[in-house]
């Protein structure tokens, strides 16, 4: 088993993170075009907690090394099951993932987490973290190398997805300042 493990701070508050969140896999990050489709299966809120509860389903174009697509089977799109939790007065969204394709031969647990910088207002925490085994059967060498070799491209994936993040922040920003400044001249002109 190995640990991937990612800390960031957005210069972006917490209530823009959590909505632009919802847009990261849209039009406007041009990093992620190997999401395919992002299907919602749920949504509920907690009455008793005010927690928002959803599962997605996100399909993907497949990524992986057209050698291993060859040796397990030549699939075109991957599966990932995500469960997440929106926590308004904690001001915390926890996104839970888990891979569906090939998952007998490897499992990729990965647990983000968004809070408010209680220090410094206005900023938002990231915490990933991706637990990554091996689960294929043969020697310990053979899944030392699958799981050293699908940290290294999560390394990779993520510095991509937070420079898209990054991207998807900026014109959220842009697009509400331009949405509050129109709706203040009908105000004024009315």
């Amino acid at each position: 088993m190995k640990i991937f493990s990612n800390v960031h701070e957005f210069d972006y508050s917490w209530d823009e993170v959590s909505v632009a969140n919802w847009r990261k896999y849209g039009p406007w990050n041009n990093k992620t075009e190997h999401v395919i489709g992002v299907d919602t299966l749920s949504r509920s809120i907690d009455p008793s907690t005010n927690i928002l509860r959803t599962e997605r389903l996100i399909t993907c174009k497949q990524t992986a090394p057209q050698w291993v697509r060859t040796f397990l089977g030549s699939q075109d799109e991957s599966l990932v099951y995500e469960v997440s939790y929106v926590d308004p007065a904690a001001k915390k969204v926890t996104m839970c993932s888990q891979n569906m394709t090939w998952s007998d031969l490897l499992s990729v647990q990965e647990t983000v987490v968004y809070t408010s910088n209680r220090t410094v207002p206005g900023k938002t925490m990231f915490e990933q973290q991706a637990k990554i085994i091996a689960l294929c059967g043969g020697w310990q060498k053979i899944k030392n190398t699958i799981e050293d070799l699908t940290v290294e491209r999560f390394r990779q994936n993520a510095a991509r997805g937070r420079e898209g993040f990054e991207r998807v922040l900026a014109i959220s920003r842009e697009v509400f300042k331009e949405q509050r400044e129109q709706r203040q001249r009908r105000e004024m002109a009315a």
